[in-house]
């Protein structure tokens, strides 16, 4: 069992001002395996106090500084790898394989994306011979991270902050905190100046909330559930302070008649991939109606297929949940599914053999309408719906009808019908025919899913106010 860490604030390891100890589980064991300190006010206080005192200074470095920062940042994460590959498998339950390649993975990808945004980004930028538009940083960000992603979204929000000029406050999830702990631990070791980076551990009722209204704080950068992200945007409207949000989601992905035939059991592959928590998950399987019993039974023999077991073990296995309650309530919603859909696979309960741990079988409903709890609801598990559709405009329509809008995925043969759907749909990203987004694509999302962009130049944008300078005259 790791040892209880304390915050980073203001370039040192510190101590919190009141003893408040939470236990970290692993959820494949039920186990406990670490203790962190949770901050209060006063934590909170110093770590935002210690961002303001460094901005002045911090904000004016060259870009050229603060880019040869983040290389050496790049250099010691790729240099520790297994290191945080361990600490994700442990705290959210990632299967070591998944973890070194994907979780880790992320956070190299998206250092290497913002680098190159940032070779060619212009913080200065005629508007006409004689004035100028100034980029400049907006100041003290509070940067709030999930447990599902920890790497992906901690990368994605730190280095686009301080690569142009921000200084921060990170409070990762008290579910997941390990992986926070050790960026910190990179962070010191790359060398950033006292008050820049800081970190402190903490619940979305305690530490969220303090940074979400603190007048100190000029930005809110969120990933997360859709109810917090309300809550959020609620604590900093007295403040009037910038809050970017990447909230939750329910993808549709459209199966065309002429989509490959192996569409319906990559779409289950994908949906149950990272066991399910991921808010671009395509959790709706929308199937033209000549294709839709192929579908239903491709999707179900992948569910039965897929192998579930420990974090620990190696292989391409799909791991727990990460905590009793997000288990408790996948089961729930399990439940709902089972008076309302036809179950095809899976269904309550953990998987044979497995008698301990936040385990969940890979679920298929089909005959599912979209007014269906299971068709609405972020489940945020590894549980898919299946629903049948006869015209494009059905499929459309069925997309679209959802308080969610951040990625939806097209399968068809047809280029023109690929993109021209891809235009119709109220996303804030379109995935078609398994084709991956590049490095730096922004991701975000429509409605409930979101406000903010992430990733590449779009990213780097999210932490700078526009500034018009008159009277400028250019060369």
């Amino acid at each position: 069992m790791l040892e209880k860490r304390n915050f980073y604030i203001n370039g040192q390891w510190t101590a919190p001002a009141a003893a408040n100890d939470f236990a970290v589980i692993d959820p494949s064991t039920e186990e406990q395996c670490a203790v962190i300190s949770l901050g209060d006010e006063a934590d909170t206080n110093a770590a935002v106090a210690a961002a303001r005192a460094a901005f002045d200074s911090w904000s004016q470095t060259s870009k050229e500084e603060r880019a040869a920062l983040i290389r050496k940042l790049a250099e010691i994460y790729d240099s520790r790898q297994e290191e945080m590959a361990q600490a994700m498998s442990m705290e959210m339950g990632a299967p070591i394989m998944l973890s070194r390649q994907q979780q880790v993975g992320a956070g190299s990808w998206h250092i290497g994306g913002f680098l190159n945004a940032f070779e060619d980004f212009s913080f200065e930028r005629d508007f006409t011979s004689s004035e100028k538009t100034l980029l400049e940083p907006i100041g003290v960000c509070a940067l709030i991270t999930p447990w599902n992603w920890p790497m992906n979204q901690i990368i994605l929000k730190v280095i686009p902050a301080i690569a142009t000029g921000c200084t921060v406050i990170l409070k990762p999830s008290e579910i997941a905190p390990l992986s926070g702990v050790l960026f910190a631990e990179f962070m010191d070791e790359a060398g950033f100046p006292a008050g820049v980076f800081n970190m402190v551990n903490g619940d979305g009722v305690g530490v969220g909330s303090q940074l979400s209204a603190h007048p100190e704080v000029d930005m809110v950068s969120f990933t997360g559930s859709t109810r917090a992200g309300i809550a959020i945007s609620k604590a900093a409207a007295d403040t009037l302070k910038r809050v970017s949000l990447e909230l939750g989601g329910k993808g549709a992905n459209i199966i065309f008649e002429d989509a490959d035939p192996k569409a319906a059991a990559q779409g289950a592959i994908r949906c149950f991939r990272n066991t399910g928590q991921s808010c671009n998950a395509p959790t709706r399987m929308l199937v033209h109606k000549s294709r839709y019993d192929e579908a239903v039974a491709s999707a179900s023999e992948v569910a039965t297929n897929t192998h579930v077991g420990p974090a620990s073990e190696e292989g391409k296995q799909i791991g727990p949940v990460v905590s009793e309650a997000q288990f408790n309530k996948i089961q729930g919603l399990i439940e709902k599914g089972m008076s309302e859909a036809r179950l095809t696979a899976g269904g309550l309960g953990r998987p044979d053999g497995l008698n301990r741990g936040y385990f969940v079988k890979p679920t298929v409903f089909a005959d599912v309408t979209n007014d269906m709890t299971i068709a609405q609801e972020e489940v945020f598990g590894p549980v898919l719906s299946i629903i049948p559709f006869e015209t494009e405009e059905e499929a459309i329509a069925i997309a679209n009808d959802t308080p969610y809008g951040l990625t939806n995925y097209v399968q068809t043969s047809d280029d023109e019908t690929r993109r021209r759907v891809a235009r119709r749909l109220r996303s804030g990203m379109v995935e078609t025919n398994g084709q991956g987004f590049a490095q730096g694509s922004p991701f975000g999302g429509y409605k409930q899913s979101g406000n903010g962009r992430e990733g590449g130049v779009y990213g780097l944008e999210e932490f700078l106010e526009v500034k018009a300078v008159s009277g400028w005259v250019t060369k």
